[in-house]
C-alpha cells in the first residue's frame, strides 16, 4: 500500500465533500498537553465537562489499539449574521456564540469524518478508525495545533491562517501509517488584545483559561451564576465571543460554506421574555437542533433572566414576578429575585416582600435579600 499516495487521495476527497482543512498527525503521546492538564486540575481550572482521565486524554494507545496516526479535520463556520435582528426595549434580545449558530456543530463534523471514513475503508479493508468530535477523550486543539491545522492562540483558540479561530474540529485516530504534517509556527507574537479583552480575566495567561470565570463555561452551568460574573454576562445566552472577535487574526474572517451552518435569527438572537415561559417541548422545537440547547432549558432560561437584569427592562418586571412565584427551580426562582432587584420600582419591590414572607428554600431566600438589598442601597444613596 502507498500510504503517501492515499494520504494525497484523502486530502482531495475532503476538499469534494466540504471539509476546509485537513492535517496528519502521528499517535504519539500529547506529553505537553498532558503537563498543561495536570496543572489545570491542580489550580482547579477545569470546566467539570471534560473527560475525567487525563491518561486516556492524552495517550491514544490507551484508547485505540495499535494507533499509528490521527487525521485531524476543521470546518470554518459564519462569524456574521444575515438580516440580524435588534433589540429595542419592550423587545430586548439575547445572543448565542457564533459556534452555536445553525445546525449543531457536532452532528456536521462527525458526517464529514463519517465520509472520510467510508472511504478510506474502500481502499483498506483492515482500515481502523476512531472519530471524536469534543466530547471524545482527545483534546481536539491539541491534536490540531500539532496536525498543522492552526496554532494554539494565547485565547486557548485553534487559530487558522486561513479562516482565523473560526473553525469547528474533529479528528479520527488510524491503524495507518501516514506521514505526520509539519505544525504551524505561533503567530500571536506580543499581541494580548483576547487577554486585556476578557470580561472576567478567565484568560489568566496566555494558552490558559480558568473556565470557572469564563463566560462561556459560566453560561452552560445550571447552578446560581456567582454575584461576581452577573453582570459580565449582559446578554449572552450561551457562549462568549470575545476572545474570538477582539483577535486580529479574526479581521474580515466570515465563511459561508456549509449551508447548515447558517444561523436562523430567531434562534440565534431570540426575544427574552418569550423564553421565560418555554416548555421542555416548546424548546426543543425552537432551539433542540443547535449546540448551545445541550444543557436544556435552564441555563438559558436563567441567563435570559440575567439579560433582562442587564437591560434594566421595565417591562419584564411581571414575567420575572411569575417566575418569582410560580417557578418550581430554586435557581430559577432566585435569579428572578435578584434581577427584580437590579431593575427595581415598586412593584418589583412589593413582589421580593411578598416572596420573602412565604419563600421556604434557603438559596432563594438569600437572593431575594440580596434583591431586597439593592433598593436599600438605593434609597441611602
Amino acid at each position: 500500500m502507498n500510504y503517501n499516495q492515499l494520504k494525497e487521495d484523502i486530502i482531495s476527497f475532503s476538499r469534494q465533500i466540504g471539509i476546509d482543512k485537513i492535517g496528519f498527525t502521528s499517535a504519539d503521546p500529547f506529553t505537553e498537553m498532558k503537563n498543561l492538564l495536570i496543572r489545570q486540575e491542580e489550580l482547579g481550572y477545569q470546566s467539570g465537562f471534560e473527560h475525567k482521565n487525563i491518561e486516556e486524554r492524552t495517550h491514544p494507545d490507551l484508547i485505540f489499539e495499535e494507533p499509528r496516526s490521527i487525521i485531524a479535520i476543521a470546518l470554518a463556520y459564519p462569524s456574521k449574521m444575515k438580516d440580524a435582528p435588534r433589540g429595542e426595549k419592550g423587545a430586548r434580545r439575547g445572543i448565542f456564540c457564533k459556534a452555536s449558530w445553525g445546525v449543531d456543530y457536532h452532528v456536521l463534523v462527525r458526517e464529514k469524518l463519517e465520509q472520510l471514513e467510508a472511504f478510506i475503508h474502500e481502499r483498506v479493508r483492515e482500515a481502523r478508525m476512531k472519530l471524536m468530535v469534543d466530547t471524545g477523550e482527545l483534546v481536539d486543539r491539541a491534536v490540531a495545533e500539532r496536525a498543522g491545522i492552526g496554532w494554539s492562540g494565547k485565547n486557548c483558540s485553534i487559530i487558522t491562517p486561513e479562516f482565523g479561530s473560526y473553525v469547528y474540529l474533529g479528528e479520527m485516530i488510524t491503524n495507518l501509517p501516514f506521514e505526520p504534517d509539519e505544525p504551524i509556527l505561533d503567530q500571536c507574537g506580543e499581541c494580548t488584545k483576547c487577554l486585556d479583552a476578557c470580561p472576567t480575566g478567565a484568560l489568566v495567561q496566555p494558552g490558559q483559561l480558568n473556565a470557572q470565570s469564563c463566560i462561556a463555561f459560566l453560561t452552560q452551568s445550571k447552578n446560581f451564576i456567582p454575584d461576581e460574573f452577573r453582570e459580565k454576562i449582559g446578554n449572552r445566552l450561551y457562549g462568549c465571543d470575545t476572545c474570538q472577535t477582539i483577535c486580529p487574526k479574526n479581521k474580515g474572517m466570515d465563511f459561508h460554506h456549509h449551508p447548515q451552518m447558517e444561523p436562523d435569527p430567531e434562534v440565534a438572537k431570540p426575544l427574552l421574555q418569550p423564553l421565560l415561559e418555554l416548555s421542555n417541548r416548546e424548546f426543543r422545537e425552537q432551539f433542540g437542533a443547535v449546540s448551545g440547547s445541550w444543557r436544556g432549558k435552564k441555563p438559558i432560561q436563567r441567563n435570559a433572566i440575567l439579560a433582562l437584569a442587564h437591560f434594566k427592562e421595565e417591562s419584564a418586571v411581571p414575567d420575572l414576578i411569575r417566575v418569582l412565584n410560580h417557578d418550581v427551580r430554586p435557581e430559577i426562582r432566585g435569579t428572578a429575585a435578584w434581577s427584580l432587584g437590579k431593575i427595581g420600582g415598586n412593584e418589583a419591590k412589593a413582589a421580593l416582600l411578598h416572596a420573602k414572607a412565604i419563600e421556604k428554600n434557603k438559596d432563594v431566600l438569600h437572593e431575594i435579600h440580596k434583591g431586597l438589598q439593592f433598593f436599600m442601597e438605593e434609597d441611602i444613596g
